[in-house]
């Protein structure tokens, strides 16, 4: 669990109230709960949006070495079975000679929750762990919460925009194919990925996600030949010891200058 250097402040009232997260340096972060719309199936289209002061950044969920990993904890709400998140396509930014992946001036980020009893109120609590950045960087808490009671059907328009923004799938896209190769290496693994699908863009950046506890990719060193964008890095464990890698559970993100693609699993290469 990161040390956290902020305090957390909780604010809860019958509709959705920001939290404000402080610091010795000010309040880089606020955040709230945008209670959205409910579906047909009983389920709840929210989300969480974040505003950052000027100069600040916040992090994607696959944050780049340097960055903080956000955290969610959703066990404190009231009627509250599941939460999915959808993530916008984040930037990558180059700073110092450090690559991070993420957000800058405001975030929206869609929650679809799914009730224990469909058609009865949900009290959202969420308590957040994040880091946010710009001279500095630091670990961020935030505790927001709100009674989710209405019936209105219509979508919201942030959170519609924030949904469209997502990464197109490897189908979406016109992926070919997408293989892995492992070998083996003094610390752990070196993953190699091929992918043959269209160009993203002039620049494309290659992200893996283990999608498995205890796993960790590093960087990716990305070179493209015609229609194969092909990635390298390292796979570690983060207890040292043996990996067993479901290459099903591995998600791959390109993110290029003109769009976002995410691939799901990959075959052996």
């Amino acid at each position: 669990m990161i040390k956290h250097l902020a305090s957390a402040l909780a604010l809860c009232l019958a509709t959705a109230l920001p939290g404000l997260a402080q610091t010795g340096i000010g309040t880089p972060v606020t955040a709230e709960i945008l209670p959205g719309w409910v579906k047909a199936d009983g389920s709840r289209v929210a989300a969480i949006r974040f505003k950052l002061a000027p100069g600040w950044k916040t992090y994607w969920r696959a944050p780049g070495d340097a960055g903080i990993p956000p955290q969610f904890d959703w066990s404190q709400s009231d009627n509250l079975r599941g939460v999915g998140i959808t993530w916008p396509a984040p930037k990558v930014f180059h700073e110092g000679g450090v690559r991070t992946i993420g957000y800058k001036d405001e975030l929206v980020l869609p929650i679809t929750l799914a009730p224990r009893n469909a058609g009865k109120p949900m009290r959202l609590t969420a308590t957040l762990d994040f880091g946010v950045c710009s001279d500095i960087c630091v670990p961020q808490q935030l505790e927001v919460s709100a009674m989710l009671d209405g019936t209105d059907s219509r979508p919201t328009p942030a959170i519609a925009a924030a949904l469209a923004a997502r990464a197109y799938s490897g189908s979406e896209a016109g992926v070919r194919s997408a293989t892995c190769s492992l070998r083996p290496t003094a610390n752990g693994l070196e993953i190699e990925t091929r992918l043959d699908m269209p160009r993203a863009g002039k620049s494309e950046l290659v992200v893996i996600e283990p999608g498995q506890p205890g796993l960790w990719a590093g960087e990716m060193d990305s070179t493209r030949s015609g229609g194969t964008l092909t990635a390298r890095g390292a796979l570690s464990a983060m207890s040292g010891g043996t990996m067993a890698i479901d290459r099903s559970a591995i998600t791959i993100t390109v993110l290029g200058d003109n769009q976002a693609i995410e691939i799901r699993g990959c075959t052996p290469g």
